[in-house]
């Protein structure tokens, strides 16, 4: 039996969380067994790391420091749960997965991206998401909408560092279009969730969740 591994992406406040949770919830109804597990976190060594990364204390946080903290998150999470779980056939669903690392340290950082891929490889053992979907929105506005309740070290950014997210992203699209879909953000939560779903019932293993 093999799983499927859908991974979701996007800059903050391009409302993630509750397509995710709209997400995982259409497809226990469609009959699927899903796990639904975040980065970095998912694992008692993850949420470890995650306190330190997203802490705003942590000002003085090197970028190669903090690409190493999320790679070894994600090495943890890959090999405690992922990979058994997709072994099991069942349906992962994951906030966030390599390509966060891309887009932050590589595109928003600067780091090389050479390096960062060669560590997502490492960290993941080669694994690659079936479908990567990216929720796509103007910068501004998902800050304002991220940060109205306070701000976590990531999401104080300056917005250049933002747009830079949104430009790696689509970079990522662009040279993946068989892998990563991107999905405007933009409109009703319905709306959205609609756009996802007609985008997943496309992949192979997942045609139930769009009502066939």
């Amino acid at each position: 039996m093999t799983g499927v591994f859908v991974t979701f992406e996007g800059g903050e406040g391009s409302g993630k969380s509750t397509q995710l949770e709209r997400f995982v919830e259409r497809m226990t109804n469609a009959g699927y067994e899903v796990l639904f597990l975040r980065e970095p976190g998912g694992t008692r060594v993850g949420e470890v790391v995650r306190d330190a990364l997203l802490d705003p204390a942590h000002v003085e946080m090197d970028a190669r420091a903090e690409l190493l903290l999320y790679e070894a998150s994600r090495a943890q999470l890959v090999a405690e749960r992922i990979k058994p779980a997709l072994a099991r056939g069942v349906v992962v669903v994951c906030d966030r997965h390599y390509d966060s690392s891309t887009a932050y340290q590589g595109y928003g950082r600067g780091l090389p991206l050479p390096e960062v891929e060669a560590l997502n490889r490492f960290a993941t053992g080669g694994l690659v998401p079936n479908l990567t979907i990216v929720l796509d929105l103007d910068p501004a506005y998902g800050l304002e909408r991220a940060t109205r309740l306070g701000a976590d070290r990531l999401e104080a950014e300056e917005i250049d560092f933002h747009a830079r997210l949104r430009e790696g992203y689509l970079a990522i699209a662009a040279a993946e279009p068989e892998r990563v879909v991107v999905v405007d953000a933009h409109g009703t939560v319905d709306e959205v969730a609609e756009r996802i779903i007609t985008v997943a019932a496309r992949l192979p293993g997942l045609e139930r969740i769009g009502g066939r």
